[in-house]
């Protein structure tokens, strides 16, 4: 007989209870932990889902095994542990549905190492307190949504992606150059881009056939593709025969250095032209221009333009080379030539 005024004491044998029972037959995956983070309950619909067994993980804290192969925690470890703030350090896409309270959702890619494949897994996580406010558990379902985040990713591509070359197209283009050159005002370190232009491609196209001429726009793209090589670089086709290549926290000379491994990359495919007025082989033309954006510079116009200045200054200087910004006037010095003898190009890039 319990004392009056205090909550009798509670023996319920949780792999017996019907509410255990009702749980193992739910169609959605569910496991629950106990307040050290051990499992009590993991589900038939969690065993197909994971390939792991409720006998591999029962009474351990080994759940993380089923998703990912090295050891982190679960989002209801979190709830557990009450770690809202460490939700993005794990989670991609997460919310946190009240301090203490109705717990965590979250999404993510789980590498589900028994499977050998990723899922990408809708994730929600809720406490259950007793009576006094204590909790005795948490209770995490799962979801598979592989198929429409393939699906998303695969429509996200077609809206990025050039569907001749498979660079990044206009759209993606403008969107990093003006995220990167954002990031650059804060950092206070340059912004470098490229464009490259095929010389005579009209030629090519009208002696060797459109067929020809893709066949060598998707070799171009792949030379300028290889040299977009750190996490922000951006290789992308601007238009026609044109690409461009956004080089983060780069200079000018160094971006004038892959400029001309890019240049001789593609003179190395000696792709046949010998159009009237061309070269034996295709070659490329490309302005180079790094700056450091000051807070009265705005948008990265001022970049666009020196880049597509120098592209010009290329061509009028006979093609098959590279041309930075800074050194426009000192280009022509060094052919004799007069800076005023060369018409300004017109501006044809803007933000």
């Amino acid at each position: 007989m319990a004392k009056p005024g205090k909550t009798p004491a509670k023996t319920v044998d949780v792999a017996d209870s019907y509410a255990v029972r009702l749980m193992q037959h739910l169609v959605v995956p569910t496991f629950v932990i106990d307040p050290k983070r051990r499992v009590v309950i993991w589900n038939r619909a969690c065993e197909r889902l994971t390939g792991v067994t409720a006998s591999e993980v029962i009474g351990t804290n080994k759940h993380w095994q089923a998703f990912y192969e090295t050891k982190r925690p679960c989002l209801a470890d979190l709830v557990a542990l009450d770690r809202p703030e460490q939700l993005p350090e794990y989670y991609s896409e997460y919310a946190a549905r009240g301090h203490n309270g109705l717990g965590f959702s979250a999404e993510n890619w789980c590498v589900m190492p028994k499977l050998g494949s990723q899922l990408y897994l809708a994730i929600d996580a809720g406490p259950i307190h007793d009576e006094a406010g204590q909790l005795i558990a948490v209770v995490e379902t799962l979801r598979d949504l592989t198929d429409q985040k393939r699906a998303e990713m695969a429509l996200k591509e077609l809206a990025t992606k050039d569907g001749l070359t498979g660079l990044s197209n206009r759209r993606a283009f403008d969107q990093m150059l003006m995220s990167e050159w954002a990031r650059a005002q804060r950092t206070q370190k340059p912004l470098a881009l490229l464009f490259v232009d095929v010389d005579h491609f009209k030629l090519f196209n009208d002696r060797h056939g459109h067929q020809s001429g893709d066949e060598c726009l998707r070799a171009v793209a792949a030379a300028v593709s290889r040299h977009a090589m750190r996490p922000l670089d951006l290789a992308s086709r601007y238009g026609g025969e044109e690409f461009a290549l956004i080089l983060p926290d780069m200079d000018c000379d160094t971006a004038c250095a892959v400029a001309e491994e890019i240049r001789c990359a593609v003179l190395a495919l000696q792709i046949a032209h010998g159009a009237m007025g061309a070269g034996e082989h295709v070659t490329l033309s490309v302005g180079v221009a790094s700056h450091i954006p000051s807070g009265a510079d705005g948008g990265p116009d001022r970049l666009l333009g020196a880049a597509d200045e120098a592209l010009y200054v290329a061509k009028r200087l006979g093609r098959n080379r590279v041309i930075c910004a800074e050194r426009v006037l000192a280009e022509f010095a060094a052919l004799g030539r007069e800076a005023a003898a060369v018409p300004a190009p017109v501006r044809r890039k803007s933000a």
